[in-house]
């Protein structure tokens, strides 16, 4: 059996054949890092290699499960490359779509125990497992754009999860919906209320997974992307450069900062008397 490093943004431990990769950056709602993405890209080749592990639990810290993309750290760029270089910034944040691939392709089941915010990254990655637990605060959305940017690598496995035409109206609109409309959408299959219920939802999960054996279990779960799945690479490539370029404007970084600042972004700050007098009137 594996002895798991330690790390410093997230807790991974197992019990018999059961993983669990625990999300611990509490005091930022567990928003993704640069250094956290490759420790829970590190925590997912560990799982795999590991043919003793039946199952990989996933959830959150402090109530929440992954609010995306930390804003702060993103705010700390390197200097722009010169004219007619690749832009550094662009393989890190590719480096992303690789972790979700991973995860989305383990050939064990994957559980997500969601509460709190699941948006950006944290969307993304509920929709890679192949079980979603969702508590009565589970909140999904994509509202990078709202700050300017967007959510690049999660893209191709929202959609699949949710379909384009739902993925689009999230896209266009930045909502974060809740539990109850996640249920409706497929994002997630079972929905409780406390945790006593989640944790029976859980082990009668893995009792039902046990009951499978791991080789058939693994061919089942790749024949079943196998036959959805698209070519991930070109998406996830373009709108790794996507968000990089998005990223270098200064209205982004305007509206970065205002979030940070709890401040409107200024291209809503034109319009938000505008919309409150529609929000009287509707």
């Amino acid at each position: 059996m594996s002895e798991f490093p330690s790390y410093e943004t997230i807790l991974l431990a197992r019990t018999a054949d059961v993983a669990r990769l625990t999300f611990n950056r509490p005091h930022r709602r567990n928003a993704l890092t640069h250094a956290m993405m490759l420790e829970i890209g590190d925590a997912i080749a560990r799982v795999q290699a590991d043919e003793s592990i039946r199952v990989l639990v996933l959830r959150g810290s402090g109530g929440s499960f992954c609010a995306g993309g930390d804003i702060g750290a993103m705010a700390d760029m390197p200097p722009a490359a010169p004219t007619g270089q690749p832009d550094p910034l662009v393989a890190p944040y590719r480096v992303f779509g690789d972790v979700l691939t991973a995860l989305n392709n383990l050939p064990i089941p994957v559980i997500a125990i969601v509460e709190g915010p699941a948006v950006g990254g944290g969307f993304g990655i509920a929709c890679c497992a192949d079980i979603v637990i969702l508590m009565q605060s589970a909140r999904f959305g994509i509202p990078e754009p709202r700050s300017g940017f967007i959510a690049s690598q999660v893209l191709p496995f929202i959609a699949r999860r949710i379909g384009e035409g739902p993925l689009r109206e999230l896209a266009v609109t930045g909502r974060v919906i809740g539990a109850q409309e996640a249920m409706a959408l497929g994002i997630g299959r079972h929905l409780c209320e406390t945790h006593d219920q989640a944790n029976v939802v859980l082990h009668v999960a893995i009792a039902d997974i046990r009951r499978n054996a791991p080789a058939a279990l693994a061919a089942v779960k790749r024949l079943v992307l196998a036959s959805i799945r698209q070519d991930d690479g070109q998406v996830l490539d373009d709108a790794a450069a996507a968000l990089v370029g998005l990223l270098r404007r200064p209205d982004t970084q305007a509206g970065m900062k205002a979030f940070l600042d709890k401040k409107t972004p200024p291209w809503a700050a034109a319009h938000s008397s505008d919309q409150a007098d529609g929000e009287r009137e509707a």
